[in-house]
């Protein structure tokens, strides 16, 4: 018999601890060969689900608020990352370093970063990635996502001595390619979390508050970046590079007390641990009880069985098997497509505004107003999503894209003295982010994180995101050349090729991507393992118990014991 002598909320009581560790031996799928348990087991999982179904998002609200915050915690990781990854596009627009690190333009007289180093520093930063979320995948299925998420911070926090200390080009890309592995283990395992550790109805909101971080990185960067418009000293870049270490402390110690994933803990078999996870989630007095968290592990497990059931095991080459390869290639190209719309100009907007004719301060205020703009879209997406599926957001948002991205390109095209052209492009890819943030921003993360199996969700994600970063290390050796002055010189006329791409991806979208809303993970195991047509996921119902009540029935009647799936 063990006991924890924790406070009353986040303790097992002594007589529930008999039974949650012995539930460790216990569940596996309800195939323990005793037939009044492993009724128990599966009474216990249709419950829970029926209840995460059912519940409404006030009661979800209340009772999963510490889940919410946990999940904000990890999430706070990539508030970081999108200060640091848009720095870069806004100092090849800052005279103190295009001065320090650049070479002077003849033509212009000003100093610019050559092109061949904006595209080296780009590249360095997603083969770092790359890298980076391939260890992840291994780390995190072996030591969990904490573990993984605070040698991931350790890390960091001395790569950034580099960048800090740079004093070539040479050691600023060393400090980006070093940058990388970390910022590759955020970008998996921030989403990945969020999507374990809440319920059906509140998945699509923490899914894609990592969106949001995003953006407050990126107001943060041009905020920053906008107050130090003027400084000609060195400070102007070591200033915003310093600000990173000062998120470190306070996401470590939060990810150091976080609850591990309670689908990580039951899919290694440790369901005690699981329960207790549970029972840290949820809060005090929200009517969540013990007996609540063992039956949601015993849906856990049950879903756990049924993936086992199609691909028992969790490399990275079981997402290409069975039916895992098409959740793979459609969580894969889902992330392709924010690369495809035309967003690496968000990246680079104070750059591809001031080529557009606009001053540094002019192309500075308006990145601020339009990342603020982005956090207001990102925010109204949650309201949109009660009302619109995930497919019809990012179907109708990927379209709306490729027009604004046309008309990016017709504005580059028309001839006109004065800044008229400028602000009207200026104002085009404010438009841009707040539709981007609305609706493909946003809602990709909830798809990515919903669509893989629960077995291979880490890897899932991990693979969709390297294929993002492989478009992102294409795009990061082009575009340079389209929008520098002494390259392609295609400013805003690079529109034209965005439509191009964006057209590409939305086709996709109409004809590859299901609906995942309102499913819990069983149910979407049984869609793909039926091969329900995309078009045809949101009106096709399922059982993801039929099987198993069946087999039950069966070996009631005495026909033999039967594994549930």
């Amino acid at each position: 018999m063990t006991s924890y002598a924790t406070d009353d909320k986040d303790k097992i009581y002594t007589e529930h601890s008999e039974n949650a560790i012995s539930s460790d031996l216990e569940y596996r799928g309800g195939q323990t060969g005793n037939e009044k348990q492993d009724a128990q087991y599966l009474a216990d999982a249709i419950e829970a689900t029926k209840e995460q179904k059912d519940q409404g998002f006030k009661s979800a609200f209340s009772q999963y608020g510490p889940a919410m915050l946990w999940s904000i915690v990890f999430s706070s990781a990539i508030i970081m990352e999108g200060y640091d990854t848009l720095l870069l596009g806004q100092f090849y627009a800052q005279p103190a370093f295009a001065r320090r690190f650049g070479k002077l333009n003849p033509v212009k007289g000003i100093y610019e970063i050559p092109t061949k180093w904006q595209t080296s520093l780009g590249v360095s930063t997603q083969i770092g990635n790359i890298l980076g979320l391939q260890i992840t995948g291994w780390a995190s299925e072996r030591f969990g996502y904490r573990i993984t998420m605070l040698v991931a911070l350790i890390c960091l926090t001395g790569f950034l001595f580099i960048q800090f200390f740079a004093a070539n080009l040479g050691m600023l890309l060393a400090g980006y390619l070093l940058l990388g592995f970390p910022w590759g283990t955020f970008q998996t395992l921030t989403v990945s979390y969020a999507a374990d550790v809440m319920p059906v109805r509140l998945r699509q909101y923490l899914t894609t508050y990592v969106n949001l971080c995003w953006v407050i990185g990126q107001i943060i960067s041009s905020g920053v970046n906008r107050a130090l418009v003027g400084n000609e000293t060195e400070w102007a870049y070591k200033i915003p590079f310093a600000i990173q270490w000062v998120w470190v402390l306070p996401i470590g110690l939060g990810i150091a007390f976080a609850p591990e994933s309670p689908w990580w803990l039951t899919k290694k078999g440790r369901f005690a641990d699981a329960e207790r996870a549970l029972m840290r989630l949820t809060s005090r007095g929200s009517g969540f009880t013990e007996d609540d968290a063992k039956k949601q592990v015993a849906m856990m497990d049950h879903t756990n069985q049924l993936e086992m059931a199609s691909t028992s095991g969790v490399q990275f080459t079981d997402c290409f098997k069975g039916t895992n390869l098409r959740r793979t290639e459609i969580a894969c190209i889902v992330w392709l497509v924010q690369q495809l719309c035309g967003s690496p100009l968000m990246g680079n907007a104070t750059y591809f505004l001031k080529q557009a004719g606009l001053s540094e301060s002019t192309a500075s205020t308006l990145n601020l107003i339009m990342f603020a703009i982005g956090a207001i879209g990102t925010v109204s997406s949650w309201w949109l999503m009660q009302f619109a599926g995930r497919r019809t957001i990012y179907l109708w948002g990927s379209a709306t894209l490729n027009v604004l991205m046309l008309v990016t390109g017709v504005l580059g095209t028309i001839k006109s003295k004065g800044d008229g052209k400028n602000y009207a492009t200026g104002a085009i890819l404010i438009l841009f982010t707040g539709l981007y943030d609305l609706t493909v921003g946003p809602v990709c993360y909830s798809l990515v994180a919903e669509i893989g199996s629960t077995r291979l969700r880490a890897k899932t994600v991990i693979l969709a995101r390297n294929l993002y970063n492989i478009g992102g290390l294409v795009i990061n050796i082009i575009n340079p050349y389209m929008l520098n002055s002494t390259a392609w010189n295609l400013a805003a006329k690079s529109g034209y090729v965005w439509f191009g791409t964006g057209i590409l991806g939305t086709i996709w979208v109409f004809f590859r991507l299901p609906e995942p809303a309102g499913r819990t993970y069983g149910e979407l195991d049984i869609l793909f393992e039926r091969k329900i047509p995309a078009r045809l996921f949101s009106k096709t119902e399922v059982d993801e118990f039929e099987a198993a009540e069946r087999d039950a029935a069966n070996n009631a009647a005495g026909g033999g014991h039967a594994i549930a799936h």
